[in-house]
């Protein structure tokens, strides 16, 4: 619907019998790890870099909330309150600075990861990474470090190589941790567990 890759999707995946916060912490990469944390993160699940920076183009469709990158456009590095992350583009955070300025009354504003694209799926989010309007701070480390900045290139300059890969790790997401035998169920709502007495 928004233009991305198709992709296989398994069907009858279980899902677990119990789901609480606190059993996916350190599970899933946050908003201001470092490359190396989210390389180590991902390694720890059988992905690589490459397949770590195609996952992370998702984020060419969506929003974050302000309180994921405030750190970033508000008093940067122990400066002053208009200090802002170097790494981005000065227009950008002056912009979200001002979008975000009553995020601690209003948690629910929020930003789009792709300032130029929201909603479509495209590697537009790769070149603006490379522009420095990538809107979390993981995500603009990307396109600087070594391991990723080539990929980050890559995706950027080739959509279709993306969308390739994209597709490919989706896939392999798609069956991390299956549930098996009676360590999981088939949910007939996904937003609810099936009655344990039936």
């Amino acid at each position: 619907m928004l233009g991305g890759p198709f992709y296989h999707v398994r069907l009858g995946r279980k899902d677990a019998l119990n789901s609480t916060a606190a059993s996916v912490e350190g599970q899933l990469p946050g908003p201001n790890m470092t490359v190396d944390q989210l390389i180590s993160l991902f390694a720890r699940k059988g992905f690589t870099a490459q397949e770590l920076v195609a996952l992370s183009g998702a984020h060419t469709v969506g929003f974050s909330h302000c309180d994921q990158f405030a750190s970033r456009i508000y008093g940067y590095d122990g400066g002053n309150r208009n200090a802002y992350d170097p790494a981005m583009n000065p227009q950008f955070a002056q912009a979200l600075q001002k979008a975000c300025a009553n995020y601690t009354t209003d948690p629910t504003i929020a930003a789009f990861n792709d300032v130029m694209t929201p909603g479509k799926f495209d590697n537009l989010y790769y070149q603006n990474l490379l522009r420095g309007l990538g809107l979390l701070a993981s995500d603009q480390a990307l396109a600087s470090h070594p391991r990723t900045k080539p990929f980050v290139q890559l995706y950027a300059a080739n959509q279709t190589a993306f969308f390739t890969d994209f597709a490919h790790a989706m896939e392999k997401l798609s069956v991390l941790g299956v549930k098996t035998g009676r360590k999981g169920e088939v949910r007939r709502r996904c937003d609810a567990f099936n009655n344990l007495s039936t």
